[in-house]
């Protein structure tokens, strides 16, 4: 427990210091436990952190089930299949891969009134990457028209997950090019507050550039353990 308060003091003070520098707010911070058990959430979370993304919506389940009573705000940010858009609406407080309209119309069906709006962020390919999910630029902007339309929904902003370019300033370009679409989408959408994009390796970068959330994972919950024998001699 003393381990996972330190890190988390560490990582939050980081982003406090690189913000300041850049002469920006402090980013919101997103606990990425895809393929963490329950026990680490639960002692992240005892810890102070309530903000957790996971990928898979079969394997959130299980732990939400497990966690149920513990005050955690889950957010998907894997891809979303549109046959497991029930189960993320009912279950998730947010969805930040949404990347078609298909999505939004699925996600709005299946909302409980009683659970309030479903908070939403549309991905972004901002470098048109074909092995990655995110819509076009030009075509967010559809996207959130379709989420505005639906009470049950809201539009909070933006995601993004650049090329792992070794050229940081090719990838600079990109978190600027996201937060110059965010600027413009805002001005049509007021109720866009939330640029996610940012991950261990570059969340300095991208906090300097305007990312408002970043998703951090293994140096929060520290290493994962081998498994099969994998590191053991």
């Amino acid at each position: 427990m003393p381990q996972v308060a330190e890190r988390l003091a560490r990582i939050q003070a980081d982003l406090h210091s690189i913000a300041t520098r850049s002469g920006r707010p402090d980013p919101a911070l997103l606990a990425v436990s895809k393929t963490r058990g329950s026990g680490e959430i639960a002692a992240l979370q005892a810890a102070g952190q309530r903000a957790f993304g996971e990928n898979y919506v079969q394997e959130a389940l299980v732990k939400m089930r497990e966690l149920a009573g513990i005050d955690i705000e889950w957010h998907l940010i894997g891809h979303l299949q549109s046959n497991k858009a029930k189960e993320a609406a009912m279950h998730f407080d947010w969805v930040q891969s949404v990347d078609r309209i298909k999505l939004v119309e699925a996600l709005a069906r299946h909302r409980a009134s009683e659970r309030g709006a479903l908070n939403l962020l549309v991905q972004v390919n901002i470098d048109d990457e074909a092995s990655k999910h995110g819509c076009a630029p030009r075509d967010a902007e559809a996207i959130c028209d379709a989420i505005s339309a639906r009470p049950l929904l809201a539009l909070r902003g933006l995601m993004a997950i650049p090329a792992p370019a070794d050229d940081l300033a090719v990838r600079r370009d990109a978190f600027r090019a996201m937060r110059e679409l965010f600027d413009q989408l805002r001005q049509r959408f007021p109720s866009m507050d939330t640029l996610s994009m940012g991950m261990s390796d570059d969340a300095a970068l991208a906090v300097s550039e305007g990312s408002t959330m970043v998703r951090i994972g293994t140096a929060l919950f520290g290493p994962r353990p081998p498994k099969n024998g994998e590191g053991l001699s």
